[in-house]
């Protein structure tokens, strides 16, 4: 329990700066764009990056640049003993928002919206002002602590490989990217592309085209669908039929003897399907449910709703339903999709138990998309992610976790792939509570400004613990132990001659 007391009063003297900071960057557009000259992934996250870095430096620390793929803060000069990963990217934005526009950061009933107040703008600000109270309240480090800041998380991480190829990793990682207590166990998986050609068939009636989804991890909240040969009010009868059976809303437009429909659901994580209402999925039931003339087309679109239905979110349909005890179970999320008169193509996102393979996923996808004339692109499962609960490393962090929020601290398994999947021995660690729902990926996302103060103590205290020299942490590790030993009745005075 070492400054503990400090740290609190820190933070309640620093909330409202470090709240303006994460507005700082809230307010400039990082969404992935096209590269440009010298910006890898375009110019809004290089604008965010330098933003970052230029409140870094202006707090006394040491940044560098890695060619506007990552930045990095260091705490000193010293040996390595521990990084924090965050990212400075964000998933577009939809335009229904309602309570501020997007990148329009406003607190609001005790929350702070915005893009990327939650993911993961806001807990990689307050990781910096965690490195800045360590600082400021003169607490020596034996090792150093490094922030690295990335660009390119949403899409793919090709911003840390980058990284990773000249320096090494840290003996240990923390990202602040995903939910406490600790994050241990990360599933596998598999993201392909499925196609298919065919001849155009004019028969009518028939399905012109389809369209949704932007990301493969994001679950679609809008999708579109154009038609011809069957009139607006039968349309509309099929619509809400669907409608009450999956709650996915519809409006149906016409425009030169065509019926334009458009459906609206509800975004989410694609790591977290159940908690969204996947548009997609639900314009292939309407679809599918209409009198369109047999076509190859037609056909192989309803094959398609057979085998990813609206709602299932489990890979049952499709045959790969599976769960380990580690892990958990499999989600399968179906989030982009292209249909013309001459073809279609897919794109799903499984987050797989650590039991899956390309032998009992991918090989069974493959078989059955085959089975309707579609085929899978090349592909591989990718390997889950296991960290020993039980390591001082993971412990550390459990008991900063307990100290500080006063709730029970435990590892738990996810189905996302957070910043450190890759990383050997790195953990997701913040910033969310257990029960709290950011809307994360979706309109009107969200931080609680209380859990954004309490992710800062904890960080600061964990910094603390895993960068201090051996003979503090054995003193620390001395000093819970006696604690933990001793009966609940002993004095104050008793108390106060154990902590030093």
């Amino acid at each position: 329990m070492m400054y503990k007391k400090q740290i609190e009063e820190y933070f309640n003297l620093h909330k409202d700066e470090m709240l303006e900071d994460i507005c700082k960057v809230i307010r400039i557009k990082s969404d992935r764009q096209e590269p440009k000259e010298g910006m890898p992934f375009g110019e809004g996250v290089v604008k965010v990056l330098k933003e970052a870095l230029d409140i870094a430096s202006n707090m006394g620390f040491a940044t560098n640049n890695y060619d506007n793929y990552v930045g990095t803060v260091d705490f000193n000069d010293k040996e390595k003993a521990l990084d924090i990963l965050a990212h400075l990217d964000v998933v577009p934005a939809g335009d229904e928002w309602t309570v501020t526009e997007p990148y329009e950061p406003i607190i609001k009933d005790g929350k702070l919206y915005g893009r990327g107040s939650a993911d993961d703008k806001g807990p990689a600000i307050v990781a910096l002002y965690a490195l800045k109270a360590v600082k400021d309240l003169n607490i020596p480090l034996n090792k150093n602590v490094r922030l690295i800041l990335g660009t390119d998380e949403e899409c793919g991480s090709s911003d840390i490989e980058y990284y990773y190829k000249i320096e090494k990793e840290a003996p240990m990682t923390f990202s602040p990217d995903a939910d406490f207590p600790v994050i241990n166990v990360e599933k596998g998986g598999l993201k392909a592309n499925f196609i298919a050609d065919f001849k155009e068939d004019r028969t009518l009636p028939r399905i012109i085209s389809v369209n949704s989804g932007v990301k493969v991890n994001v679950i679609p909240d809008k999708a579109i669908a154009v038609i011809e040969g069957i009139e607006k009010n039968e349309v509309e009868k099929y619509c809400d039929t669907v409608t009450n059976k999956i709650g996915v809303k519809f409006t149906v437009n016409e425009e030169n003897n065509k019926c334009i429909i458009e459906a609206k659901g509800k975004g989410a994580h694609a790591a977290y399907p159940e908690g969204g209402n996947n548009a997609l999925t639900g314009i292939l039931t309407l679809l599918s449910s209409m009198p369109f003339a047999d076509s190859e087309g037609f056909e192989k679109l309803c094959g398609i709703n057979k085998l990813l239905p609206h709602g299932d979110y489990k890979g049952e349909a499709i045959g790969v339903k599976m769960a380990d005890e580690v892990s958990g179970e499999l989600t399968l999320s179906f989030t982009i999709f292209e249909y013309t008169t001459t073809g279609l193509k897919g794109t799903f996102d499984c987050r797989a138990p650590l039991c899956a393979n390309d032998e009992n996923l991918r090989d069974v996808v493959a078989k059955n998309l085959n089975n309707i004339g579609v085929i899978l692109e090349p592909c591989n499962v990718f390997e889950g992610h296991y960290v020993d609960e039980n390591s001082d490393f993971v412990q550390t962090l459990l008991r900063c976790y307990e100290m500080y929020s006063g709730k029970k601290g435990e590892c738990i398994a996810i189905g996302g792939g957070t910043y450190v999947h890759h990383i050997k021995n790195g953990v997701a660690f913040g910033c969310t509570m257990p029960g709290t729902d950011n809307n994360m990926h979706g309109n009107d996302e969200f931080a609680v400004i209380d859990e954004l103060i309490l992710s800062a103590k904890i960080f600061t205290q964990a910094i603390i613990e895993l960068c201090k020299s051996n003979q503090q942490k054995r003193h620390a590790r001395r000093v819970m132990q006696r604690l933990t030993d001793m009966s609940f009745n002993f004095s104050y005075a008793n108390f106060s001659s154990i902590i030093c």
